[in-house]
């Protein structure tokens, strides 16, 4: 093919890709990547071929699972480009601080394609000799997951989109009404409900419903979400008031919605996640941390790799640490 070139941008631009991973530039990942539906990512294992836009949203997650580095060496890098499409292949030498005495090659190739005069990645394909459990210690499942959620079959009456799904649990219901009694309990209970609408609704949610003790509320992005939680937390304790306990769940992904309620593997992940939440505490999954990364206002610890009841793969947690 006449016309082709080594192309030292896009070796460059292939090597922030590389670098980002690692160093968790989560904007970094997504912005390299193109918003067309084509957007390809091609892994090791078998079931690990996913597109479209559920790879851009889930491949901060996916890769935040990867366990710290000792070792980050490249060992082969080149990169070519022919009239607006380009390519690059990589190869990396990764030791893991969880597996020091193991020496891992890993061999990325990306293409290119020039979109509005910046080069996009439209395909990634990473192969490693060994299994993702194996190498990393945990299986990486935040585009499986995404991906999941889109293809859930629709009924004629049924719309998906994209939202973070939020489940709130008061912690020890069943003691506090045998103090307070079932009348006074029920009546509290409505009050606190009515209190967690005003704030989900002050931050842009929709209150979906209650669930005996707790609710169930989605919000157009995680930043919404996680606003909510917090002006929850701080407003339970009231003066004159039960000093009620909550735990908060978070995740997002792409939700299907029928009648006024919310369906799919990201409710039920959203409603584990709250599950494994302590008193006063905000645990949001691996994919809603992604897009949550780069707000100065928000902190995270973690995340726990946890392992989820009615999921078979375990998933990773973090823990909201400035409410």
């Amino acid at each position: 093919m006449t016309g082709v070139r080594p192309s030292p941008e896009l070796l460059a631009v292939a090597r922030r890709w590389i670098d980002a991973i690692p160093n968790h530039r989560p904007n970094d990942l997504r912005n390299l990547m193109t918003e067309e539906g084509h957007l390809q990512f091609v892994g090791t294992a078998d079931d690990e071929l996913w597109t479209g836009q559920q790879v851009r949203e889930g491949v901060a997650a996916f890769f935040d699972v990867i366990p710290e580095l000792l070792k980050h060496e490249e060992t082969f890098a080149e990169a070519y480009e022919h009239e607006g499409t380009g390519w690059a292949c990589l190869n990396h030498q990764l030791i893991f601080a969880n597996q020091p005495g193991r020496l891992f090659n890993v061999r990325t190739t990306l293409i290119f394609v020039l979109e509005d005069g910046a080069w996009k990645i439209v395909h990634r394909h990473g192969s490693v000799p060994i299994p993702n459990i194996e190498m990393t210690g945990t299986e990486q499942t935040a585009i499986a997951d995404l991906v999941a959620a889109a293809r859930s079959g629709l009924s004629f009456d049924q719309h998906e989109g994209f939202a973070s799904v939020m489940f709130t649990d008061i912690v020890n219901s069943s003691g506090m009404a045998a103090v307070m009694g079932d009348r006074l309990w029920s009546s509290e209970v409505t009050r606190h409900f009515a209190q967690l609408r005003d704030k989900i609704e002050a931050n842009g949610g929709q209150f979906v419903k209650s669930l005996g003790d707790g609710t169930m509320s989605s919000f157009a992005s995680p930043a919404d979400a996680l606003s909510a939680a917090r002006a929850i937390l701080r407003a339970l304790n009231t003066p004159g008031g039960p000093a009620i306990a909550l735990r908060i769940g978070v995740h997002t992904g792409d939700v299907i919605c029928s009648d006024d309620d919310f369906f799919g593997s990201v409710v039920n992940k959203a409603a584990r996640i709250t599950d494994t939440a302590e008193p006063g505490q905000i645990r949001v999954s691996g994919a809603t941390q992604a897009m949550l990364s780069d707000r100065s206002e928000i902190s995270f610890a973690g995340p726990m790799i946890l392992a989820l009841k009615g999921f078979e793969n375990p998933e990773p947690v973090y823990v909201v640490t400035e409410a």
